[in-house]
C-alpha cells in the first residue's frame, strides 16, 4: 500500500503516467497502444494528442492511419476513439451489448430492426470491397440509402455506428483533412486469435491503470463502459501488479513504477498546451485532481459536451487556447484564468513552439488573463 497521495500528486502522476511530459521521443502507434485507446471525437485534437506524447509531427501520425496500423472507431461508450485494429477488438465485445441495448429506445424511434442493420451491412461490404474499398461518410450514407435504407435524421449516423461496433467498419485512411471508411478486417488483417473475455477484461485494467493511473475502479469503469462488478473483477486479476495508493478512504491504482515517482511527482514546472477532449481529463469519472471546480463551466461552455483545448501548469488547469489556422502560421489565443508568472510565460511559448513543430508551421500567440484584458500578442515563432 503506497503513502496517502493528495489531489496534485495524483495529477501530476498522471501526466507521467500518460507520457505527456515528454523527454522520450516514440512512435505514434507505440504511444497509442500504451493509452490502449485515447479519446478521438476531434480529428485535429487526436492528432495533436498522438504527437504530443511521441514528439511526431502531424505528417507522421497520419501516415500511420493510411498505413493501417491506427484506425478510429467506437470502442467504448459510444465515443470515438483512436487505437490500433487489435485493441479494437480485443476491447469492442466488452460492453457491446450493453451499449447497443442502452440505445433500444433510439432505435425503434429511428425504425432500425436487425433486418435493416443486415442490409446497411451487405451494402456496405459489397461496396467497399469493389474497386473503391473506402467511403466517406456521405459516401457511406449514399450507399445505404441505394440499398433502400434512409439516413436522415440520424439515422444513417446510427446504421454507421452498429456496424462499426459489430467489428465490420472503422475509419482509416485519410482523404484530404477527411477519415473515410473500410471494412476493418480487409485494411487491418488480425494478427493472432482475440483474447477470451477474462482475459481481456485483465489485459484492459492492466494498462488503463499503467497508462491512466492513479486512477480508481469507478473511473476504470466508466472509462470502459464495464459494469463495476466487471471492473472490480478485472482489477483483483492484475492487482499482484499494481500499487494502491489511499485517498479519502478510496484506492488510486497505478502501476508499480509508479510507486517509485509518489515521494516527488514530476512535473511541478511543466507547462503544457492539450488538445480538447484529451484524455488527462476525460480519462477519469472525477476530474477534480487536473480542473477546479469552478473553471468546470469554461472547459465546457454551457455543459454542451465539446471540450475546449487547456493550458495545464504543475498538472492543473489554468486556461484555454484556440487556433486559426493561415497557409504557413497558426494563429493562438491562450484564455487563461490566471497570470502567469515570467517562467511559466516563457515555458507556455516553447509549448506553442512545440505545437508549431507538430504543425510544421510557425505560430502567432496571443494571451489573455484576468489582469489585462487586453490581448498581450507575440511575434510568429
Amino acid at each position: 500500500m503506497g503513502r496517502e497521495l493528495k489531489s496534485i500528486d495524483i495529477a501530476r502522476l498522471r501526466l507521467n503516467t500518460q507520457r505527456i511530459l515528454g523527454g522520450t521521443k516514440r512512435s505514434p502507434v507505440d504511444s497509442v497502444r500504451h493509452m490502449t485507446a485515447m479519446q478521438g471525437q476531434d480529428l485535429p485534437g487526436t492528432l495533436w494528442a498522438i504527437g504530443l506524447r511521441s514528439g511526431a509531427t502531424e505528417q507522421d501520425v497520419r501516415n500511420t492511419f493510411d498505413r493501417g496500423e491506427l484506425i478510429r472507431s467506437w470502442p467504448m461508450r459510444g465515443t470515438l476513439h483512436a487505437l490500433t485494429p487489435d485493441d479494437l477488438r480485443m476491447i469492442l465485445p466488452l460492453s457491446r451489448d450493453r451499449t447497443i441495448a442502452s440505445l433500444a429506445a433510439r432505435h425503434r424511434e429511428l425504425e432500425i430492426s436487425s433486418e435493416n442493420v443486415t442490409v446497411a451491412s451487405d451494402a456496405a461490404v459489397n461496396a467497399l470491397t469493389s474497386d473503391t474499398p473506402t467511403a466517406s461518410r456521405k459516401e457511406l450514407f449514399d450507399i445505404f440509402e441505394r440499398a433502400g435504407q434512409p439516413t436522415a435524421g440520424q439515422r444513417g449516423a446510427h446504421l454507421i455506428f452498429l456496424l462499426a461496433h459489430a467489428g465490420l467498419i472503422c475509419l482509416g485512411p485519410f482523404r484530404g483533412k477527411e477519415q473515410v471508411f473500410v471494412l476493418l478486417d480487409e485494411w487491418a488483417t488480425p494478427t493472432g486469435a482475440s483474447p477470451d473475455r477474462a482475459e481481456a477484461l485483465a489485459a484492459v485494467a492492466l494498462r488503463y491503470f499503467s497508462s491512466h493511473g492513479p486512477a480508481t475502479v469507478e473511473d476504470l469503469a466508466w472509462w470502459t463502459k464495464l459494469t463495476l462488478t466487471d471492473a472490480r473483477a478485472a482489477t483483483a486479476a492484475v492487482r499482484s501488479a499494481l500499487t494502491a495508493f489511499p485517498r479519502d478512504g478510496r484506492d488510486y491504482f497505478a502501476s508499480q513504477d509508479t510507486a517509485e515517482l509518489a515521494a516527488r511527482p514530476p512535473g511541478s514546472r511543466s507547462v503544457l498546451v492539450l488538445p480538447g477532449f484529451d484524455e488527462y481529463l476525460l480519462g477519469y469519472t472525477d476530474r477534480s485532481a487536473a480542473l477546479a471546480v469552478e473553471h468546470s463551466p469554461l472547459i465546457v461552455p454551457s455543459n454542451n459536451g465539446m471540450f475546449k483545448s487547456t493550458v495545464v501548469v504543475g498538472g492543473r488547469v489554468v486556461g484555454t487556447w484556440t487556433r486559426k489556422d493561415r497557409t504557413q502560421v497558426v494563429d493562438v489565443t491562450a484564455q487563461l484564468f490566471r497570470p502567469l508568472t515570467g517562467t511559466e510565460t516563457t515555458a507556455l511559448a516553447r509549448a506553442f513552439d512545440a505545437y508549431g513543430a507538430f504543425r510544421e508551421k510557425s505560430v502567432s500567440v496571443t494571451t489573455v488573463d484576468p489582469s489585462n484584458s487586453a490581448p498581450n500578442p507575440t511575434s510568429a515563432r
